[in-house]
């Protein structure tokens, strides 16, 4: 698969990304580069394999899950620039 120029416009405009034409050709290159490994990954024969989320097995630490009041209101309160009855303040964002 070969990405033309155009391809490479259509793809800065999405990302919102200014690409001057004289750098058009390079990210032309290194996107063709990026389908070309991917096209060799197709080629890696994985069946059996099982899937990992590290090359190390892990397993996370479970605890119960219990609702908590998160302890002290107040001293969780401590750290918030404003509050009121007991209730973070914020500044509105939406009108």
């Amino acid at each position: 698969m070969s990405v033309a120029a155009a391809t490479v416009r259509r793809i800065a405009h999405l990302a919102r990304i200014a690409v001057d034409e004289g750098e058009i050709e390079p990210l032309r290159g290194e996107l063709n580069a990026i389908l070309g490994f991917v096209e060799q990954l197709k080629e890696v024969k994985v069946e059996g394999v099982e899937p990992m989320t590290s090359v190390t097995p892990m397993k996370l630490k479970m605890r119960k899950d219990e609702v908590s009041d998160g302890g002290d209101a107040a001293k969780v309160l401590a750290n918030a620039p404003q509050s009121e009855d007991g209730f973070f303040l914020v500044p509105k964002v939406v009108e």
